[in-house]
């Protein structure tokens, strides 16, 4: 096989482990739910502490996780030819905009996952 292919099959197993990692972040998302509740039912402090641990694990993991997709999306943009099809370079280039984006706002939901003390703010992972 060629390197274009081993890099790839390199690449689909790297992202199936990624998608083991969202299953974990599912399972934190409820976990946090259920420790979010406890505390606005029984204003149970101790609740509240450990849904903002859990919420600010949860966003750091997919913060890393869209800087993952956005390097190699950055790397794929470098590798583009210019004398290749036009529309497939657009399409890398706007799959690398989609990416930047993601880490964008993987750092706003991470910023107020921190800074949200009273927890007044939903935050949901896409």
């Amino acid at each position: 096989m060629n390197d274009e292919i081993n890099n790839r099959l390199k690449e689909l197993n790297i992202e199936e482990g990624i998608w083991l990692i969202y299953l974990v972040i599912i399972f934190l998302s409820f976990y946090s739910n259920s420790l979010e509740r406890n505390y606005f039912l029984y204003n149970d402090i101790s609740c509240k502490k450990q849904y903002q641990e859990v919420i600010i694990i949860i966003f750091t993991i997919l913060l890393l996780i869209y800087i993952y997709f956005a390097y190699n999306a950055y790397k794929e943009t470098k590798n583009t030819n210019p004398f290749n099809n036009i529309e497939k370079n657009n399409l890398i280039y706007l799959s690398f905009i989609a990416s930047l984006l993601l880490v964008i706002s993987g750092l706003i939901y991470l910023y107020i996952a921190i800074k949200d003390t009273d927890i007044n703010v939903e935050l949901a992972f896409n």
